[in-house]
């Protein structure tokens, strides 16, 4: 069976929504979750967010998470971040896996994912589709499913004034962020 055609508008919104994330710092509070006293910084490391291809050139798309170390009770706080535990991207893309795996095999997700310009292999497209996660809240976009988490974050960066207009919160919000009971943004309209 061939493919179909993934039209050019669609890629652009994909890459925009990645592309957004890039260089966004994600950082704990100001204080220890655990016991409430004052954090101070302990690391700061990059974490790939995205590999995208455009124009034949791959485009590495990093997050930077900044832990924090309480000297009270001696704990390194993670910030929330927007990756699933277990994964090596972020949640837009495993969401985008999930979603196309949904409703084709997962060689023809990975090569779908491939005309996007988003690299990911079959073989992680199938173990991102095998997580036990809720259903993924996704919308037809020209004659596509796609992952509202990645039209939100599309929309956001699109209304963001530059380059850096997107913070850590805005991104938590509109990736649907896994590990808390956030609601996923009106952002749609």
């Amino acid at each position: 069976m061939r493919l179909r055609q993934v039209p050019p508008m669609l890629i652009n919104i994909i890459h925009t929504a990645l592309v957004s994330c890039d260089g966004i710092r994600f950082q704990a509070g100001t204080s220890c979750p655990q016991c409430g006293a004052r954090l101070s910084g302990y690391d700061e490391r990059k974490k790939r967010f995205a590999l995208l291809v455009e124009d034949e050139e791959e485009i590495l798309v990093q997050v930077i998470i900044r832990r924090s170390y309480c000297r009270a009770c001696n704990r390194i706080i993670d910030p929330p971040q927007p990756f699933y535990p277990d994964t090596r991207i972020g949640s837009p893309v495993v969401d985008l896996c999930r979603t196309l795996a949904s409703s084709m095999p997962y060689t023809r997700t990975s090569s779908y994912l491939e005309q996007m310009g988003v690299v990911v292999d079959r073989w992680s497209v199938r173990h991102y589709a095998q997580i036990p996660h809720p259903e993924i809240p996704s919308m037809d976009v020209f004659g596509m499913k796609l992952p509202v988490s990645l039209i939100s974050l599309s929309t956001l960066a699109g209304a963001s004034p530059g380059p850096a207009g997107l913070d850590m919160d805005e991104i938590l919000m509109a990736c649907n962020y896994p590990g808390e009971s956030r609601s996923i943004p009106d952002t749609l309209g």
